[in-house]
């Protein structure tokens, strides 16, 4: 992320320090409120973008390695996920992973208890499908439906499957590996993008320069 910090601008607020001198002091620090992200014509256009699949403990750094050739555009593939939150929203590696089971089920034998029940397939006589694969029901679901071709009602019981914690949870971590990265060709263009739309416009009166803004010292005026 080191390169995407060094677009950050810059922001002078009324030190607070125990070292202050005097209420006028300014200190100068990177404004974290003002967070970059893809232009919506590109981020809502899946031509720039081509899918890709974690694997295994890959970090954002390796992906961007795999990808771009240099592992600090890492923050180019948070942003083309929409990543806020890499610990809820990136696959964990294989120690965090089973560290989050633990903590959150309490053991390995819960781990492995039934999460809830989900639906097999079921057809009619003609192959339509009536009941879809993978809907959560209770554990006795069962279903009555007329069968065109019979020309009678059929009641289908014992139609359901159970869904463990592990596997409930499996499900939740791997589509968090099915992402998609900007394409090379494209790089460029956000990378201008980004500086650009990182640098302050004149008009207010924080205004410094580009890449400098000033808060205002309420001190001043209590």
């Amino acid at each position: 992320m080191a390169s995407y910090f060094r677009n950050i601008p810059d922001f002078e607020y009324v030190s607070r320090t125990a070292d202050t001198k005097n209420i006028s002091e300014y200190q100068k620090v990177k404004n974290l409120f003002r967070r970059g992200k893809l232009k919506n014509d590109i981020f809502n256009n899946l031509t720039y973008f081509t899918k890709y699949q974690i694997v295994g403990d890959d970090r954002p750094d390796n992906v961007a390695f795999n990808v771009y050739n240099d592992e600090t555009l890492d923050w180019i593939v948070l942003l083309s996920n929409n990543i806020t939150n890499i610990q809820t929203e990136w696959p964990l590696d294989h120690q965090s992973y089973y560290n989050f089971l633990i903590d959150k089920y309490g053991s390995e034998e819960q781990i492995h208890a039934v999460h809830h029940y989900e639906t097999k397939q079921v057809r009619d006589t003609n192959r339509t499908i009536i009941v879809p694969e993978g809907l959560k029901v209770p554990q006795d679901y069962s279903i009555e439906f007329y069968d065109s071709r019979l020309d009678s009602y059929t009641t289908m019981s014992n139609i359901t499957t159970e869904i463990t914690n592990y596997e409930y949870e499996n499900k939740i971590e791997n589509e968090k590996r099915n992402i998609y990265v900007l394409k090379p060709t494209y790089l460029n263009i956000i990378l201008n993008d980004m500086e650009e739309s990182m640098l302050y416009k004149e008009g207010s009166t924080q205004y410094l320069s580009e890449t400098l803004v000033k808060g205002e010292n309420i001190r001043l005026y209590s």
